[in-house]
């Protein structure tokens, strides 16, 4: 088993993911924090892109949920104060990052990377309301699961 102890180890393990891998560990990650989330739509769009077997069509939908339901929540990020509502934000920002379709994807984007980061920040957002939620916690179970998922 691969052993990753830190964001540079992660970064380039994930770097040698192929982008269906890329889209099923990010999707892992979005679903670390997937209890953080207040729509539904992006909670089957995260399971969506768990699967082995997505057809284009699929992953095209649960995408567009996704993104849709990150879109809709940003503009209230930046005068909320209402922490858990900008979890949920990231949550489905981290999905729809998993998701992204090949023909959005730059050549130094990394699906799997932008979807830890934005799962990383929606527990950052439910610090502000929960002593329990721990970042570093977040971080080393996103190594863990990686170190798994390359097995």
């Amino acid at each position: 088993m691969a052993t990753i102890d830190n964001d540079q180890d992660l970064r380039a393990a994930l770097n040698r993911l192929t982008p269906d891998q890329q889209r099923q560990l990010g999707c892992r990650f979005a679903q670390q924090v997937m209890s953080l989330s207040r729509d539904e739509r992006v909670n089957r769009a995260i399971a969506t892109g768990l699967t082995d077997t997505i057809t284009p069509g699929e992953l095209e939908d649960a995408f567009r949920a996704a993104r849709a339901y990150a879109v809709k929540t940003y503009t209230d990020c930046g005068r909320d104060t209402d922490w858990l509502a900008q979890a949920d934000h990231f949550v489905a920002a981290a999905a729809a990052a998993a998701l992204t379709p090949d023909e959005f994807m730059t050549e130094r984007q990394n699906r799997a990377w932008k979807a830890a980061v934005q799962a990383r920040m929606a527990v950052s957002c439910a610090m502000m309301e929960d002593d329990s939620a721990d970042e570093s916690h977040t971080a080393r179970q996103q190594h863990a699961l990686a170190a798994e998922f390359l097995g």
